[in-house]
């Protein structure tokens, strides 16, 4: 039988080689069950309108769970090597005949749509896995050198003194902060397409909040065009994984300076790290580089699916499901080896307390609270107070004197030439370049002082736990959905 009266040909070889061979391997390889589970809810509404009865049903169903994607083919002649065909095709040849209003008032459109969407749930959850298993990785580091000292840098140069666990909370915070975001995603996508059709809705009387709930959706997509044309979904999602990537890639970056023979702060073990075959000396991290390299897949994926809608039609068009969609697969493949690689790397870390310290000794990282002592003790207003202490800095380095070997003579004649007597320059250039008061220094909530960079790391283990619950809910969910189509189907199996 045909699956079409309007045109007589079928698909020509280039045209099945190049775009549909092609696509129908995709779907068979990530929306063939989505596709089934659609087909089993539409089922168990023709039961419910009074179109089967309880053994065309089961029959029906039982023929569905006969589909593994080793069974479906892609034939030009038999199917247009069109998935929503081949499965039709597959229950039509089966062992009993489907009843005759098997597929009335259905459209590919609203189906095609609703697959996608639940593949997409089903990545985010999987991504949304992946980063809260990083972002525990994360504190789990942190808090092991939260009391360690290193240099912070601004515009490459040496800064002030931070810690590995300050840098790094910083990182779990981005995190919680992306696993909100795509909670939220999640939930403002979260709702069922199917029962709009082709564009304008269908004929029938389909229980829309019935076929999302079976389909393990939080409600419906009110709106019939909007279900079908819209792919505001995809580039929210996207969205938040670009820009998950785009700040992942930055700190990729600290990780790949601090590892260079230039820092020497970070060491990976063995099993991440590389060689050169000409350098007999080199140990290189060449993982950083596919971790910030593979950001870019994932933020240019984003880009791919907005410029693929843009000047569309707003209606169902393949440019907009199929070409521009097809890159928010590609996007959850790179995100989630992004995340694996970094998780693995940041439970594979080491840092040198040495080397960091000895970075922090050879710096005048301690010039800002020169600075403000010399205004808080001595009353030397702010500007100035700045100007003596660059000056000092500046003279000292000329001098060649380290941090650790304070000229209080030195500093007491810049104080006197600024009009200002003080007494004490030894005592406060001490206390001002000292290493570990350097990290203490800070008093404000969430700065680099341990105290508060474990009070952040209480508050993100908090956080990760709740994000925890909150992403399971909705995974069971769709779960509990599944096994409430199942169960349905085989009560009409016993009542056939």
């Amino acid at each position: 039988m045909a699956v079409t009266g309007r045109i007589d040909g079928v698909p020509s070889d280039i045209w099945h080689e190049e775009v549909l061979a092609p696509q129908f391997a995709y779907e068979v390889e990530h929306l063939l069950r989505h596709y089934l589970a659609i087909e089993k809810v539409l089922l168990l509404e023709y039961v419910r309108m009074g179109l089967v009865d309880a053994a065309g049903a089961a029959g029906i169903g039982a023929r569905l769970d006969s589909l593994t994607p080793d069974v479906v083919r892609a034939d030009p002649k038999e199917n247009m090597s069109d998935i929503s065909f081949a499965v039709e095709r597959h229950v039509l040849s089966g062992p009993v005949p489907p009843f005759h209003a098997w597929h009335v008032d259905r459209s590919r459109n609203d189906l095609q749509v609703c697959a996608q969407l639940m593949s997409a749930r089903e990545n985010l959850t999987a991504v949304a896995a992946d980063l809260l298993s990083l972002g525990r990785a994360a504190t789990s580091l942190a808090a092991r050198y939260a009391d360690v000292p290193m240099p912070g840098y601004t515009h490459a140069q040496a800064a002030q003194i931070i810690s590995p666990g300050f840098h790094l909370t910083a990182l779990a915070a981005e995190t919680t902060a992306t696993l909100r975001g795509m909670l939220h995603t999640y939930d403002e996508v979260d709702a069922c397409p199917l029962g709009s059709g082709t564009m304008a809705g269908q004929e029938l009387a389909w229980d829309r909040v019935r076929m999302a709930e079976l389909l393990g959706f939080a409600g419906v997509q009110p709106h019939a065009l909007v279900a079908v044309a819209s792919r505001g979904w995809a580039m929210a999602i996207s969205g938040d994984l670009a820009r998950y990537a785009v700040t992942l890639s930055r700190f990729a970056t600290d990780l790949m300076a601090w590892g260079g023979s230039g820092f020497g702060f970070l060491e990976l073990p063995d099993e991440l790290s590389g060689i050169s075959a000409a350098m007999p000396q080199k140990r290189n991290f060449p993982v950083l580089e596919r971790i910030r390299g593979r950001c870019a897949h994932v933020a240019g994926c984003a880009t791919d699916i907005a410029a693929g809608q843009r000047n569309t039609a707003y209606t169902n068009t393949v440019e907009v499901s199929k070409e521009a969609g097809g890159h928010l697969r590609t996007q959850f493949d790179a995100m989630r080896s992004v995340l694996r690689l970094t998780r693995a790397v940041i439970a594979g870390a080491a840092f040198s307390a040495d080397r960091m310290r000895e970075a922090c000794a050879g710096e005048y990282l301690g010039g800002f609270t020169l600075a403000n002592q010399l205004t808080l003790e001595c009353g030397i207003p702010w500007r100035t107070a700045q100007v003596i202490s660059g000056r000092y800095i500046k003279r000292a380095l000329e001098k060649g004197l380290r941090p650790a070997e304070p000229d209080g003579s030195l500093l007491a004649a810049l104080c006197a030439d600024a009009g200002y007597e003080v007494a004490r320059t030894d005592a406060l250039l001490v206390a001002a370049f000292d290493v570990d008061e350097g990290l203490r220094a800070k008093r404000s909530a969430g700065s680099a002082h341990p105290d508060e960079v474990r009070a952040m790391l209480a508050d993100q283990d908090g956080a990760f736990a709740k994000l925890t619950d909150e992403w399971s809910l909705r995974a069971r969910r769709s779960a509990d959905a599944a096994h409430r189509r199942d169960d349905l189907l085989a009560a009409a199996e016993r009542r056939s």
